[in-house]
């Protein structure tokens, strides 16, 4: 068998999976994809109000406090880099699934921590599967969507977030307003974030295998044109027994690794480090708030200010572009937080700030917190397409794990103005590394934008020919 008719093999798998009409198994995979995303916005938005409760509890100390909050974030880094290489190693079917159980495992875990030790080992086995569901989820929906909708369809994926994040102070509300003893609330808060992950173990498990992967890394064009058939796209690919394998070294996209991870990782820093501390953020606004009134605020930002982001979002970014996207978050966010950093008297009136600390919230979620998830699952290679994801996730919850250890600190010595000041520059920094290292990949297929459709496919053991 000669090189050229594999690779030809190979393209007419990609061609076919990049014309698909959207299809009931489509429908499938985004809803066991976005629970996924459901219950990591729930359980790490969650602790934040819950927090609140185990403080005054357990009598933490601030660093423990710290610690609790932010150590699923430590978790996620290590779950996002090792199911990434994972994935792309031994491919997405095997590992898919497995995060999901560790989401399950971990938020029933912390449900019935007795101590505090427990609880934090709990919440770093529910951060390892969290991470792993980032680059799983992300980049199977990338490998089974079509080259026009991608966007969209990823991006509705991770619109789950935005329900699970207003989930969160909804069920805190729900259950501090009927008056539920502290230590059984936050039990039960901590505790449900097990359900959607659980509802979706099965679902994940049955999936079929990416039949790009099978094509492009392992070689079994036969195979991928068996999944390909799963889909039910009624598409038919004639293959051959025999597939030469193609694979990218990871050195030619450091570049490109730079502005996945670095916006993301700048991203993360400023989101996270806001969102689990909006309760104190509001009782810096309001300082005389229970927890209650202070859930309540956070619950009107999230779900006027949030929601519609991530969901205008979705519907847009094919048309505006992925990258033209990303770059109008971060700018329009940036340019809240500079609004209140420089202008103080903004928080005299509880009403304009909430409407700029909303907006900054709008543009996150119409903007960088939907484009690092969609981009970093396109612009890489399919033998590096989970890594790469892994890889930009993984960093981007170091920088949420900072910003979320931080945001406590700098609220308490340089105030809310000093904090957003500050908050400020990272999403300057998101801006300059997405204009300069992040690729356009709205309206290109997976193979136009990773650069795969200019590779020659070799036999084993040789590296790939570029024509």
């Amino acid at each position: 068998m000669n090189t050229a008719s594999s690779h030809i093999e190979d393209s007419d798998i990609a061609a076919a999976l990049n014309a698909a009409r959207f299809s009931p198994f489509h429908l499938k995979a985004m809803w066991a994809s976005s629970m996924g995303f459901f219950t990591s916005a729930y359980d790490l938005f969650i602790i934040g109000t819950a927090l609140v409760l185990i403080k005054d509890q357990w009598h933490l100390s601030a660093d423990e406090v710290g610690l609790v909050g932010s150590i699923s974030l430590i978790a996620t880094f290590v779950g996002a880099y090792l199911f990434g290489f994972m994935a792309d190693k031994f491919g997405r079917k095997k590992i898919y699934g497995l995060e999901a159980l560790l989401m399950t495992i971990g938020a029933l875990l912390s449900a019935v921590a007795p101590n505090v030790s427990i609880l934090i080992v709990a919440r770093v086995i529910l951060g390892l599967g969290i991470g792993g569901d980032y680059p799983m989820s992300a980049v199977l929906m990338s490998e089974y969507a079509n080259s026009k909708s991608r966007g969209r369809m990823v991006s509705l994926v991770f619109s789950a977030q935005a329900i699970g994040l207003v989930m969160g102070p909804v069920v805190a509300l729900t259950l501090l307003a009927a008056g539920m003893n502290h230590d059984l609330a936050w039990r039960l808060m901590l505790g449900l974030g097990a359900l959607p992950a659980m509802a979706v173990i099965y679902i994940r498990r049955t999936l079929p295998e990416s039949p790009r992967w099978l094509a492009r890394v392992k070689g079994d064009s036969q195979g991928a044109a068996r999944e390909l058939a799963s889909f039910s796209l009624g598409t038919a690919v004639a293959t051959k027994p025999e597939s030469k394998i193609v694979k990218q070294p990871l050195s030619k996209y450091w570049l490109t690794l730079l502005g996945t991870a670095g916006s993301w990782f700048v991203f993360d820093y400023a989101y996270y480090g806001n969102t689990i501390s909006t309760p104190m953020v509001m009782q810096h606004l309001a300082p005389h708030s229970d927890v209650i009134q202070s859930t309540a605020l956070s619950l009107i930002v999230f779900a006027v200010a949030a929601v519609p982001g991530y969901f205008l979002a979705a519907f847009t970014i094919d048309r505006v572009g992925h990258k033209t996207l990303q770059m109008l978050g971060f700018a329009m966010m940036g340019l809240m937080f500079l609004l209140i950093g420089a202008f103080p008297m903004i928080t005299a009136s509880i009403g304009v700030f909430l409407v700029i600390y909303g907006l900054s919230y709008f543009f996150a979620e119409y903007g960088p917190n939907t484009t690092t998830f969609v981009i970093a699952g396109e612009v890489y290679p399919v033998n590096l397409r989970t890594t790469g994801h892994g890889i930009s996730a993984g960093t981007a919850k170091v920088g949420a794990f900072l910003g979320a250890f931080i945001f406590p600190v700098l609220l308490h010595d340089f105030g809310l103005h000093g904090t957003l000041m500050i908050t400020f520059f990272f999403a300057l920094a998101g801006l300059l590394l997405t204009l300069f290292f992040v690729p356009e990949a709205s309206g290109k297929t997976l193979e136009e934008v990773s650069g795969e459709d200019k590779v020659t496919a070799m036999p084993h053991g040789q590296a790939p020919a570029h024509s």
